[in-house]
């Protein structure tokens, strides 16, 4: 199947940090932009951050700036997702794609998104 495996969530204080990774099985990730997205209990799915082909292009929701940051390994056809000063609001699934578009986390659906994996849970709680 070719889809992202996610891993790398769990349980974290508030305040702490965890980071994501999102592997490409069975495609190559090198011409593709990659968004993360997240799904808290009761909610949608929300555009959390996404990156370019290259890296040289990231976006981020106005809820996470300044706290995650988003990088890949195009060599281990990897996304990465570190998150910093984590609150209770941050709790949800987590899931990555490939989208069409990074302009706004909004833009990320547009599309439609390609390849979601089963996602990994991080679960902020004191």
């Amino acid at each position: 199947q070719l889809q992202f495996v996610e891993s790398g969530g769990g349980l974290v204080q508030p305040g702490g940090s965890l980071r994501l990774s999102c592997a490409a099985s069975g495609f190559i990730l090198d011409y593709d932009i990659v968004g993360w997205f997240r799904q808290a209990p009761g909610k949608g799915r929300e555009g959390v951050s996404c990156i370019t082909p290259s890296g040289g292009r990231t976006n981020y929701a106005d809820s996470v700036k300044g706290r995650f940051s988003i990088s890949r390994d195009n060599a281990k056809n990897t996304v990465y997702l570190q998150m910093h000063s984590l609150d209770l609001e941050d709790t949800a699934v987590y899931y990555c794609g490939t989208v069409m578009s990074c302009d706004t986390m909004a833009r990320m659906f547009d599309f439609g998104v390609d390849h979601w994996g089963k996602g990994t849970l991080v679960t902020v709680s004191s």
